[in-house]
């Protein structure tokens, strides 16, 4: 049935049989090719009859649709035309795990990041308002936890009542972001789950009244009085009408009749109405909704069945993290652990179950958690604030002006900083290098393996008068790389014989750095690889080291712009060095989605092109020097 759902307007000829074959249809696909594929399972397993509903009601894209978070919107591509390439789903050339402007007209916002879409709503909405476009409506779905995070409040404090426009908020309540909801809002929505109760609890008044009419009606009377009292206990929807929504539900998200109705009723209504939608994350799928839900919000390749893993990888970079924190747990009672939603994603579950009253979970709120971290730094505990990297972008105001500026010792652990893959533009942690190299004070460290990230998380740690961070990429960790010395806490990694290239290699890049220098020494250009470990502040030793050699490589996996590549030319500059200097890394453009691997090949990022570059350039750098005084002169002084 789905392959006949060419547009959102196919599903006006369906009755209600035919929507719930539907919904079974795209469920099933949904298990069989997301398991294939990797990605969302669980959120998108959860909203099928709702976004079925949504599309029935609304015209879709004259009605514009967005999804907060994005990762629920898997049925919503089907649904608008894209069924037929799920095969490619987060796959290079394929269809996006968000939504995407450069796949459809019905996709307005990239929205990987949560707590962004009623701002969006809003101002969509107020945009139709103002230029009486009276017959267009905005819906916002919003759920999986993005209602823990202050923009979404921020945007509801501005949503106001006197505004007359179509602005439908719809409440996607699974109790569930990647792991059950913390916090006073799932406490509210989980208060408002049991609206019912209220109807029921009158019947049960009348029933008294009956079978006991003396002692009876005065209990009836007493709790028909005690309405609006008991009402705002049992269902308190007033928090949302007070900031002037309207309130509908709660409803089973998972009865497409009861979803139309309240949704049709919401469209009437002309001015900001919330819809509560009650859903359970993983439906149809046992694995996806059994005690372990958290490992399917998002998953890698599966069997459909059992959904257990297919690939085996090696020990990956964050279970080296996790394992080493507990540790350091062990001696250090001060070491406090926070995290925004990702207690599993991170590896703090291993800190959380060894020390559950040294480990919080702030809700994706990045922002509070690490304001929030400078205020435990400041009762003499020494916080860990583990987030993927590219959400450290969402707090760098904090970061700054809450814990650089007032000397706070916050220790920041970023998993999947680097080139990332399949979640597209904005999960690249090809940023934080750039963000972090401009906050006075900060310390950044670079772990090449596993031996090192145990090492350097310890270092930082230490640190008490200061914001600290480690930094490191998704996926397996490779083989420790020893070091052939340690010259002022840098690492040599490979010595060439002759003092042509001095390669600077930073974190996860010096496999290839090696590689790479392994291959121009067979093409007679002489390679040391140096490891800083530590790229801020850089070690003041670098000068020394590079004044003996003709040229200098930084190989990074962060944007050139900014970059370490550009910290180090600065430093040679204010040192009086002259020394030719080519920066490797990240071209300041949004990367989208494919495979690592795929990613920095395009980028030229691989040993085989790094090498050849390496002997191109010292090639033309001999050339130069041979140049006639005059000429040479004349020529201007290498990058």
């Amino acid at each position: 049935m789905l392959s006949q759902i060419n547009s959102p307007a196919d599903l006006a000829a369906l009755s209600h049989e035919d929507l719930i074959e539907l919904s079974a249809e795209i469920r099933g696909l949904l298990i069989e090719k997301v398991s294939k594929t990797g990605g969302h399972l669980g959120p998108n397993l959860g909203v099928v009859e709702l976004t079925v509903a949504i599309h029935r009601v609304f015209e879709s894209p004259k009605d514009v649709i967005v999804f907060d978070t994005g990762h629920q919107s898997y049925v919503h591509k089907m649904l608008t035309g894209r069924g037929g390439a799920f095969d490619t789903l987060r796959q290079r050339g394929g269809i996006s795990g968000y939504p995407n402007r450069r796949e459809s007209e019905h996709d307005v916002i990239e929205n990987s990041h949560a707590s962004t879409a009623l701002s969006w709503g809003d101002g969509i909405s107020r945009g139709f308002s103002l230029q009486g476009a009276k017959d267009r409506h905005v819906v916002v779905v919003v759920g999986d936890g993005a209602l823990t995070g202050g923009m979404s409040w921020e945007a509801l404090n501005n949503i106001a009542p006197e505004q007359k426009r179509n602005l439908v908020i719809v409440v996607n309540d699974n109790e569930r972001s990647y792991s059950p909801t913390i916090g006073g809002v799932a406490t509210y929505l989980s208060t408002l789950r049991v609206t019912s109760g209220y109807e029921k609890f009158l019947d049960w008044g009348k029933e008294v009244l009956h079978k006991t009419p003396v002692v009876g009606m005065p209990i009836y009377e007493t709790l028909h009085g005690m309405k609006k009292g008991i009402k705002d206990i049992v269902a308190p929807q007033g928090m949302f009408e007070d900031l002037g929504l309207k309130y509908l539900g709660p409803i089973d998200g998972h009865d497409i009749a009861a979803m139309e109705r309240a949704l049709q009723q919401a469209k009437e209504y002309g001015a900001p109405i919330l819809v509560h939608a009650i859903t359970e994350k993983g439906k149809g799928h046992k694995p996806a909704v059994a005690d372990e839900a958290e490992k399917f919000h998002a998953v890698g390749v599966i069997d459909p069945e059992s959904g257990e893993p297919l690939a085996k990888s090696g020990t990956s970079w964050t279970k080296v993290f996790a394992q080493e924190l507990v540790e350091i747990g062990k001696t250090r009672t001060d070491i406090v652990a926070i995290t925004a939603a990702m207690l599993g994603p991170t590896g703090l579950d291993q800190f959380q179950a060894a020390y559950p009253e040294r480990t919080i979970d702030v809700g994706i709120a990045e922002q509070h958690a690490v304001t929030s971290a400078a205020g435990l730094a400041f009762t003499g505990l020494h916080p860990v604030v583990a987030v993927y990297s590219t959400f450290l972008n969402r707090a760098f105001d904090q970061l700054l002006l809450d814990v650089a500026l007032h000397k706070a010792g916050v220790t920041f652990v970023l998993d999947r900083s680097g080139v990332t893959g399949d979640d597209g533009p904005s999960h690249h942690g090809i940023w934080d290098l750039a963000l972090t190299g401009i906050v006075p004070t900060m310390h950044v460290a670079a772990p090449r393996d596993g031996a090192r990230l145990k090492e350097l998380l310890r270092e930082a740690v230490s640190i008490n008068d200061a914001p600290s961070m480690v930094r490191f990429p998704k996926g397996a960790v490779q083989e420790d790389i020893p070091a052939f010395e340690r010259r002022d806490g840098i690492d040599v990694l490979y010595r060439g014989e002759s003092a042509d290239v001095l390669m600077i290699s930073v974190g996860a890049m010096a496999a290839i750095a090696v590689e790479a220098a392994s291959s121009a020494y067979r093409e007679g250009v002489g390679v040391t690889v140096i490891d800083p470990r530590w790229v801020k502040p850089l070690p003041e030793s670098l000068v020394r080291m590079a004044e003996r050699y003709k040229s200098v490589v930084v190989l990074e996996d962060g944007i050139r712009h900014a970059g370490i590549g550009s910290a180090i030319s600065e430093m040679f500059r204010d040192a009086g060095v002259l020394i030719p200097l080519h920066s490797i890394g990240v071209p300041l453009e949004f990367i989208e989605h494919s495979k690592r691997g795929e990613i920095l090949s395009d980028i030229g990022i691989t040993a085989q092109n790094i090498s050849r570059s390496v002997v191109e350039w010292s090639s033309t750098l001999k050339e130069e020097m041979q140049l006639p005084s005059d000429e040479n002169a004349d020529r201007k002084q290498p990058r």
